[in-house]
């Protein structure tokens, strides 16, 4: 059944490391595009460096999706996905087959014991915000007022001494 036009929309990200089912980590990207459905819109997969101790390259990508589930159910269907993709439970930073992070929901914030939006550290990583400006480079952060593409742009501004 179609959405009404006027659908909450999220942003969310996706990164794989590891290879699982689907072939490689890209393809693990795209597959877990397929898997969410309700596609407004996805960025190119981009190659990452990692974060933390694991040593294998990210694929990492954004999409925009139409849902009329709150918050908290489409967290547990990106959770059932991720399952569902072979993830388990590990240590942190580690290699994941796919991770699926909710980052900015139309309806603005949302915060409960299990789920904050906007994601907490989505202003620090350029490998969200990347792929994320390429499709929503106007979103406005609903927490600092800045867009996506300022956010982008002020991770990447050198430091000044």
């Amino acid at each position: 059944m179609p959405l009404p036009s006027d659908a909450p929309v999220y942003a969310i990200a996706l990164g794989s490391n590891r290879p699982g089912r689907h072939g490689r980590p890209a393809d693990e990207v795209r597959a877990a595009i397929r898997a969410i459905g309700g596609v407004v819109a996805s960025s190119r997969i981009m190659p990452t460096p990692p974060l933390g101790p694991s040593i294998r390259c990210y694929a990492n990508a954004a999409m925009l999706i139409a849902s009329d589930e709150d918050p908290p159910a489409l967290l547990a269907r990106l959770k059932a996905i991720e399952r569902d993709f072979g993830r388990r439970a590990g240590r942190r930073w580690g290699p994941r087959v796919i991770d699926l992070d909710i980052i900015l929901w139309s309806a603005g914030l949302w915060a409960d014991t299990a789920l904050t939006v906007p994601h907490l550290a989505f202003r620090s990583r350029a490998f969200v915000l990347g792929p994320l400006c390429q499709i929503a480079p106007r979103w406005r952060d609903p927490v600092t007022g800045l867009t996506v593409r300022q956010l982008l742009h002020r991770l990447r501004r050198p430091d000044k001494i």
